[in-house]
């Protein structure tokens, strides 16, 4: 299990950087000067991807973890989040009019579903220790 947390990490830490270089570039581009919810994809991933799982890679090593549906979850729960974020993100720096509380909901459910399965995640982690 560990090396598979790692190579998440290894994904998310991608995943990052490409988010961050997105938004410079995609900003830069257009102009776009004011703050956009873009800027913060680069850090959603950095943390709630790459440094979690490479946290609980290292966690893995001494304990016997049996989260593999709530990791799923997890990472569902974060690509939404995430791509929900880079979505308004485009909305706000082309200022396009679109129905702003479907992508609240859709970005709402995505951060329903990363809160439960980090918390079952976690009561593994304790249940196995």
């Amino acid at each position: 299990m560990m090396k598979r947390y790692i190579n998440y990490s290894i994904v998310y830490a991608v995943l990052a950087m490409i988010g961050g270089v997105f938004y410079r570039e995609f900003t830069k581009m257009n102009g776009y000067t004011a703050w956009t919810t873009l800027s913060v994809v680069h850090t959603h991933y950095f943390i709630l991807g790459m440094m979690f799982f490479l946290i609980l890679g290292l966690v893995s090593i001494n304990i016997n973890l049996k989260t593999n549906r709530a990791v799923l979850f997890y990472n569902v729960g974060l690509n939404l989040t995430a791509i929900m974020l880079v979505v308004r993100g485009i909305v706000q720096v082309l200022d396009l009019k679109v129905v702003s509380a479907a992508i609240s909901g859709i970005a709402g459910i995505g951060h329903i579903i990363l809160g439960v399965s980090l918390v079952r995640i976690l009561w593994d982690i304790k249940k196995s220790v």
